[in-house]
């Protein structure tokens, strides 16, 4: 401890010489998308990191975003602290239930405690639904997890242009919406802007202290968004198509040393087209999304470089170990076969309606700017994880797994170059402990903590040929199983389809062998001449999932989709009763009208001449709904996606008269099933005024624009009104009656 004047309390002292630390995880990002990792697209800033440092071509993550960063910020197994899915799906089990236990401390938490500054920036997919409201509990919000600062939004992903922005525990608002160009509002610019602020502000006031920081951009995961002038970059550079990009990209690699001379391309998932089969119009859309992908990443790249030259700026970077993990699993290939213009639509499972490629065609101006939601298609995950098979959500394959790291400490690290021994997203927070020299607490705030499971990889740092000191990593997503052993790694054969849904392999299939010690991209079963080695990792892989909470496996997430399957009391049948405020509101803390009968009803007082505005509504122009008073008239407007077609509005034929009034809108299911359609009926004061039908719902959640009562954020739903589109009379409340959750009656395809 610190020494104090004479009766003043002692302060936390790191120890002498710790270096600052800062940790960097992008999303979505494939092993062979950045130029660092024999990628084409370029990342100058992970580039000169990678030339000061080491390159980790070993380094593997859980296939999917919550669980890699409970491993990642905790050094323990994802299962073993509640994430064994992502915390939109989680269910009552104990490995996967979402919240991370008081045994397992943070780094944030051990090094604040250790004397460190702590801040996080960016994503926190680690926030139980049910506590993502405006009142918390705030335990696993940013501040929750040990940062002493927070900027960033809560969730899996959000939009570029108009971001969900979270301060620490507050909602708060961007500046403008974003207007597609550089010259306009951009997540993550602000992103940076924000960090090197805290930064100058850390080093003007604590120059003494090290500090930790936690970057954790939304970038790449979808919608795949950047200003125009980048996207304008890469025009035409992704016109060979993917299987070219593939073949490149090993060759790269090759050359870089990143792969062993003898590696082999692992074949594509079977259904994935050939880019010689695709239409011209084909070929068209989908470079184009390869051209959004690559701005995106490049633009946060270069907004990372702006971090890092602030650090040299204040004379921190020769101190600072920088862990960047390119991707914090595979790249996406949740966009199928052609992708799509709205991912929003496409996470639901939404019926969109018309043809996917008459849609983009008509939008290809469009993609990547403030007008779109893009995911792009199936082949480019594979091609943009090579040599490795599959991507993101399938954890019993290296494409969902494998991603690139580099390590960068001038002070600490005098060694550069390639390593390649195994090792995990758990392994990180024992690493940078050592490093730091601050040991692991047995006890945090008087809670006994649980083991870490991963293992410190300081031993490579100056030792590139040294033994893998993490000898077994087990890996389950979905129903995915794997387990790595000693070079090994036994994986259940994959039956996928490339949709959130994804992972539904059959338990009785026959397990997959692979020698990764030769056959570094996995791709041959050698299951057949090694029936002993399969027995034994079969026995190993039920005793790691027995230990670590992984039984029981779940194959489908659909039931996980339905409002109650967690503790969302505002999503209960029955009645819920909201009051205006400028607070914003999450799905999980929010009333869930999928997959249900419900009546919304608005107390309003009407002014004189007419009333005007958004009484309460959720999502955007991508997916929502929202009740409102246009032109003086009640209205009710339902989006499933962004098309045209997709936009149902019911609207009373008079405008309202001056005084109080009860509004209502009722949806009436047509039945079991999910995403059912049924009717509507918008009353005034009890009297019906205007009916309509939707045929189909949304039967997920709709875009991530948060609800809001008494204006709308984010979005419009339609172009007849401009935000913030406040109501100009009074909102006494906002009555949701919600009946009970309709059963799926099949599996939903």
């Amino acid at each position: 401890m610190e020494p104090a004047p004479s009766g003043f309390p002692t302060k936390p002292t790191a120890p002498n010489g710790a270096p600052n630390v800062l940790l960097i995880m992008t999303d979505d990002v494939g092993f062979a998308a950045s130029s660092t990792f024999g990628g084409a697209i370029p990342t100058p800033n992970l580039d000169r990191l990678a030339a000061n440092g080491l390159v980790y071509n070993n380094f593997n993550t859980t296939a999917i975003c919550s669980s890699s960063r409970a491993a990642l910020l905790t050094g323990r197994n994802h299962h073993a602290v509640g994430f064994g899915t992502v915390s939109d799906l989680a269910r009552p089990e104990p490995g996967y239930n979402s919240v991370i236990p008081k045994s397992a401390g943070t780094i944030a938490h051990v090094l604040s405690a250790a004397g460190y500054d702590t801040a996080m920036f960016g994503k926190n997919h680690n926030v139980p639904t049910w506590q993502s409201g405006p009142m918390g509990p705030f335990d696993q919000w940013g501040n929750g997890l040990g940062f002493s600062y927070f900027y960033g939004f809560n969730g899996g992903w959000t939009d570029q242009f108009a971001p969900q922005l979270i301060e620490n525990t507050r909602s708060v608002e961007p500046p403008t919406r974003g207007d597609g160009t550089e010259s306009g509002y951009v997540f993550d610019r602000d992103l940076a802007n924000h960090t090197i602020d805290w930064l100058l502000t850390q080093h003007s006031q604590n120059p003494e202290k090290p500090f930790l920081i936690y970057y954790a951009p939304g970038t790449a995961h979808a919608p795949l968004q950047a200003p125009a002038e980048w996207i304008a970059r890469f025009k035409g550079k992704f016109d060979s198509g993917w299987d070219a990009y593939r073949e490149a990209a090993l060759a790269r690699q090759k050359k870089l040393g990143l792969v062993p001379p003898d590696t082999r391309l692992a074949p594509m998932p079977e259904g994935t087209r050939p880019w010689n089969s695709l239409s011209p119009d084909e070929r068209k859309v989908a470079s184009h999304y390869m051209e959004v992908y690559a701005a995106m990443l490049t633009y946060c790249d270069a907004q990372i470089g702006r971090v890092l030259d602030t650090l040299k700026r204040t004379g921190e970077l020769n101190n600072t170990m920088i862990v960047f993990i390119q991707g914090d699993n595979g790249a996406s290939g949740e966009g199928g076969a052609i992708g799509g213009v709205n991912y929003a639509t496409r996470i639901s499972a939404a019926m969109q309606g018309g043809d996917e490629m008459t849609h983009a065609l008509a939008k290809l101006d469009d993609i990547g700017g403030p007008d779109s939601l893009p995911i792009g298609p199936v082949g480019w995950a594979s091609a943009l994880n090579t040599p490795f098979p599959y991507y993101k959500l399938v954890a019993s394959r290296l494409g969902g797994v494998r991603n690139g790291m580099v390590v960068s400490w001038p002070a600490g690290i005098v060694q550069r170059g390639v390593r390649s021994q195994f090792v995990d997203v758990n392994d990180v927070m024992p690493t940078v402990l050592e490093a730091a020299g601050v040991p692991a607490p047995k006890s945090l705030k008087g809670i006994a903590q649980q083991p870490f499971d991963g293992v410190s990889f300081a031993y490579s740092f100056d030792s590139p040929m040294a033994p893998a000191r993490h000898k077994t990593q087990y890996f389950e997503v979905f129903g995915h199983a794997g387990i790595y052993h000693d070079g090994w790694m036994l994986s259940e054969a994959v039956k996928v389809e490339p949709r959130l849904d994804a992972a539904m392999p059959d338990p009785a299939v026959q397990w997959q062998l692979y020698d990764l010690r030769r056959d570094w991209s996995q791709t041959t079963d050698v299951a057949a001449a090694h029936p002993d080695k399969v027995a034994e990792l079969k026995a190993l892989w039920e005793r790691e999932a027995t230990r670590n909470n992984v039984l029981p496996l779940q194959y489908s997430n659909f039931s996980s989709m339905l409002p109650g399957t967690r503790p969302e009391p505002l999503s209960e049948p029955g009645i819920h009763v909201l009051y205006p405020t400028d607070e914003r509101y999450p799905s999980g803390a929010f009333p869930a009208i999928n997959n249900r009968s419900w009546t919304i009803e608005a107390d309003v007082e009407v002014p004189a001449g007419g009333g005007e505005g958004m009484l309460v509504t959720q999502g955007g122009r991508f997916s929502g709904w929202g009740l409102a008073v246009l032109g003086g008239k009640p209205a009710f407007f339902y989006r499933n996606s962004d098309r045209a077609q997709a936009l149902v509005r019911v609207a009373a034929p008079e405008p309202l008269t001056a005084g109080r009034h009860k509004i209502a809108i009722a949806f009436m299911v047509d039945g079991p099933g999910f995403g059912k359609g049924g009717t509507l009926s918008l009353s005034v004061d009890g009297m019906p005024v205007a009916r309509g039908r939707l045929e189909h719902t949304v039967p997920f959640e709709f875009s991530p624009e948060e609800a809001t009562i008494g204006h709308d954020a984010g979005t419009p739903l339609v172009d007849d009104y401009r935000l913030p589109f406040a109501f100009d009379g009074t909102i006494d409340k906002v009555s949701f009656d919600l009946g009970a959750v309709q059963p799926m009656v099949t599996r939903p395809h």
